[in-house]
């Protein structure tokens, strides 16, 4: 029997975030294979409940196996806790009831570093994992690696980093990543869902032996049907946040749209924690896009296949690296092909030709370009439809993550990639 701890720094039900729907998804699917134990801990903050007073833990429904973890305030900068003792307590009686053989961190936000040497002060014997989702650990400006002007940043030093965050000394960014790479050290192994994330860190100071790639999987659905409609329409499906590149989508349909184009946009997605300034930005660049756009709102996953048989082509316009974006996979299960920039994880999902197209990052114009060749024919949607690959299942994701649990537990080296 091994017993795994999923620790992550939110739970689906309150932050339907990426990160957490595939980090639930392996717990669920561990929790339901013979020989497997599992517990799942979110974090939640007051953004996302009301707390209860001198209660660190919290039930979620009815659920023996799943909970919610309170945390206080968090330094983003340097991935710490700043209310320790009360969190430290709530984690170490989670740890000495379950009594994990493996301590599986999806994200160090909210969470802490310090949890890490907790978990190994509480349980040494116990086997550390952590996913690297994003870049939060290399770069200080939200994990995003993109400078405040809007550039990509291709790999980080202490200059950069003090260049794109000014008001803090480069002597604390070279401080911030001696102090976080001896704090990752008591880590076991490390899990990237993209061959494009595992060479950043290895190029930040991570041993490439230390990370394993595992792509993400997704749960078994049935392909959402392909319906003949008017016209072609583009679905944009997640988060709404500055980074996602919304705007950038929403300009290029003005273009498209002064241009007569015959198209539909549907915008699928909430603006969770998001300032006022840009829900202002997000609604002017709808009302100037006219009535080509629709906004869907947020959605629930439940809904997605139907939502799906309302679109053509999946619309990925974020201007970041991205490392391995569930909604990418979404639309290969649902047989629909993929506009997005060629970059990081999105282009090592997305081969131009193969499974969708490729525009620059963050350039309205060319996306408006590729939308008018996706316009062209539909014989080019047909013939892209069959290059589409087929996501990783969730069953093949937990036997990787299987395989990983176990030759840990048996001091072994586990396979990198």
């Amino acid at each position: 029997m091994v017993r795994v701890l999923f620790l992550c720094h939110g739970h689906p039900a309150l932050v339907p975030g990426g990160t957490e729907i595939v980090a639930h998804d392996l717990f669920r699917a561990m929790r339901e294979r013979d020989g497997c134990a599992a517990l799942f801990v979110g974090c939640v903050s007051p953004l996302h409940r009301t707390g209860e007073t001198g209660q660190r833990l919290q039930a979620l429904g009815r659920s023996s196996d799943e909970m919610l973890l309170w945390v206080g305030a968090f330094d983003g900068f340097m991935l710490a806790q700043t209310e320790t003792a009360g969190f430290a307590e709530a984690l170490s009686a989670v740890l000495l009831s379950f009594r994990p053989d493996v301590v599986h961190f999806h994200h160090l936000s909210r969470i802490g570093l310090e949890a890490v040497l907790l978990v190994r002060r509480v349980l040494p014997a116990a086997r550390i994992v952590l996913t690297l989702h994003d870049y939060a650990a290399i770069c200080a400006n939200e994990g995003l690696m993109r400078r405040g002007c809007g550039q990509l940043c291709r790999q980080a030093s202490a200059d950069a980093c003090h260049a794109c965050l000014p008001d803090i000394p480069h002597t604390r960014h070279a401080a911030r990543k001696r102090h976080l790479q001896a704090m990752l050290r008591h880590v076991d192994r490390f899990v990237a869902p993209s061959v494009f994330l595992r060479d950043r860190y290895v190029a930040w100071g991570l041993a490439a032996e230390r990370i394993a790639v595992i792509a993400n999987g997704l749960p078994a659905a049935a392909p959402a049907p392909a319906a003949q409609r008017p016209r072609i329409t583009f679905g944009f499906f997640g988060n709404i946040a500055p980074h996602k590149g919304v705007l950038v989508a929403l300009d290029a349909a003005r273009d498209l749209a002064a241009d007569g184009a015959d198209f539909a946009l549907r915008i699928h997605g909430g603006m969770n924690f998001q300032p006022q300034s840009f829900r202002d930005d997000v609604a002017r660049a709808v009302a100037a896009a006219g009535p080509a756009v629709t906004w869907m709102g947020a959605y629930s996953r439940d809904e997605l296949p139907a939502l799906m048989t309302a679109v053509d082509w999946g619309l990925v316009p974020s201007v970041w690296w991205e490392n391995a974006p569930l909604v990418i996979l979404e639309a290969f299960q649902h047989r629909r092909p993929v506009l997005c920039p060629r970059i990081g994880g999105m282009a090592e999902l997305v081969e131009e030709g193969q499974g969708g197209l490729h525009f620059r990052a963050g350039d309205a114009r060319d996306l408006a370009r590729v939308m008018r060749r996706a316009l062209s024919t539909r014989g080019l949607w047909r013939r892209l439809v069959k290059t589409l690959p087929d996501p990783s299942s969730l069953d093949q994701t937990l036997e990787r993550h299987l395989d990983l649990y176990s030759a840990l537990l048996r001091n072994e080296e586990a396979v990198s990639a």
